[in-house]
């Protein structure tokens, strides 16, 4: 990871490190990196820009317009959007970069920068460093005069209008007549989610849909599903969907208000792909993290699961070097990569739908074909950023603890201890074949942490 960016773009708390100053910053560079690449040196970088509902995008989105202009590229604003629009509207304008504006899941007061290339991929780690240099460098950043100032450029509505089609048109017209409700997190699915999933017929209830800036991920969406599980109990739903704040995760849970996580979804959906012969080479790419019971039901119906890196980029670096297909996170990022190149909530969600739709079973039955071996996550918070969990983790006592509870659980269980890449934590997941178990191990590393992180002196 870079000073700035991390795994998943810039992050952080506005106006404690992340402030109109740098996103002004980032978009000078950002044009400036830019025009470096440009086959037609006399031609304006084209960018488009999004975000999600914070009261903080307004001005960082102003920031980072000035700076793309100022330096010297044109942009293209499309207003609040799901971070996956962003990547489909950069290629299909044919733009030169898409930024977007949003901390994805984290709560209101945080926020970040992503940018992804002109073909929708996120930016290379190279570009990343070079940015990241252009904005450290002893040289002012590049300021154009005259007509070589950059302009804002007004299509971003009739952009939006055809990802929305998109979406819609990736259903296949196979969605059936379901009883649905959807958990909008307050967030950047409120700019498209009824003229998607209002073209279906479905029997649609939207839920957490009136974002006033404060209320994004607010005990709602993919990270705070429960609220959502009883409601759709309570209604009489056939299923509910959660997104979170951007848009580009999508969780279910079934009519009785359990629980469908990323890796469920998408052994359902790879399942439906095989007999219809379209997942490549039979294979899906999950992560380290995702559950022994989706490996055991993936290796009983012939699905070949390969485990990246925790992290989309890493899942869809795997997916790209392998021509797979499908590819997620249990968290709810999921890649269809015949129709995005990158995580999209409200595409998996309509993908999901017509499946569903054509096994005329109910969620629970199809979800139970899954099994799920108990799982522990403990989060340990961390002062002092990316050094701290660095020492943390290479900690010669950490590591021969977790291989000595490893050796404990043996095969039917497993330890897996990381940093996170977007928040000031490390996170601890056990699995065990009982949950009292995982319960224990998970606590003694965690503490063990804690310790850890109160003797570290930077």
């Amino acid at each position: 990871m870079g000073k700035y960016f991390g795994t998943d773009g810039i992050r952080g708390i506005v106006n404690k490190g992340l402030d109109a100053m740098l996103a002004f910053k980032v978009g000078q560079a950002t044009a400036m990196v830019l025009a470096e690449g440009l086959n037609e040196k006399r031609r304006k970088p084209l960018v488009t820009i999004g975000k999600d509902t914070r009261i903080s995008c307004d001005m960082l989105e102003a920031a980072i317009t000035a700076g793309l202009c100022s330096a010297g590229a044109d942009v293209m604003p499309l207003g609040v959007v799901p971070t996956p629009a962003v990547a489909f509207i950069t290629t299909d304008c044919k733009a030169d970069a898409g930024i977007v504006i949003s901390a994805s899941h984290n709560p209101y007061e945080h926020n970040g920068i992503k940018i992804f290339n002109s073909k929708g991929f996120k930016l290379s780690d190279e570009l990343e460093a070079r940015i990241e240099d252009l904005i450290d460098g002893e040289e002012p950043l590049e300021e154009k005069q005259n007509g070589d100032i950059g302009r804002l450029v007004p299509r971003g509505c009739e952009c939006v209008d055809r990802y929305v089609e998109h979406i819609v048109s990736v259903s296949e017209g196979r969605i059936g007549k379901l009883k649905v409700m959807i958990d909008c997190s307050n967030g950047a699915a409120t700019r498209t989610v009824n003229d998607i999933f209002g073209r279906f017929p479905l029997d649609l209830e939207l839920i957490k849909d009136h974002p006033d800036g404060c209320n994004i991920n607010a005990n709602c969406g993919s990270t705070h599903i429960e609220g959502l599980g009883r409601m759709v109990v309570a209604g009489g739903y056939d299923l509910g969907l959660a997104f979170d704040g951007d848009a580009d995760r999508c969780l279910a849970v079934d009519e009785n208000g359990q629980l469908v996580d990323g890796d469920k979804i998408m052994a359902i959906c790879a399942k439906a792909m095989i007999a219809e012969g379209k997942l490549s080479n039979n294979a899906i790419v999950a992560t380290v993290m995702s559950n022994l019971g989706f490996h055991e039901y993936c290796s009983k119906n012939g699905i070949d699961l390969r485990c990246a890196a925790v992290g989309d980029r890493n899942v869809l670096e795997m997916m790209l070097d392998n021509g797979f297909n499908l590819g997620g996170e249990q968290s709810g990022h999921m890649i269809f990569l015949d129709y995005a190149t990158t995580g999209d909530g409200q595409l998996a969600a309509v993908r999901f739908l017509g499946y569903l739709s054509r096994s005329g079973k109910k969620l629970s039955e199809l979800a139970a074909e899954i099994p799920t071996y108990p799982q522990v996550l403990r989060n340990i918070s961390i002062e002092g950023g990316n050094a701290v969990k660095e020492m943390i983790m290479s900690d010669g006592g950490l590591i021969q603890l977790i291989e000595d509870e490893q050796k404990s659980l043996g095969s039917r269980g497993r330890i897996l201890v990381r940093p996170s890449g977007t928040e000031a934590l490390i996170r601890v997941m056990v699995e065990a074949t009982e949950e009292n178990i995982a319960n224990d191990v998970a606590l003694k590393i965690s503490l063990f942490i804690e310790d850890l992180s109160k003797n570290i002196k930077m």
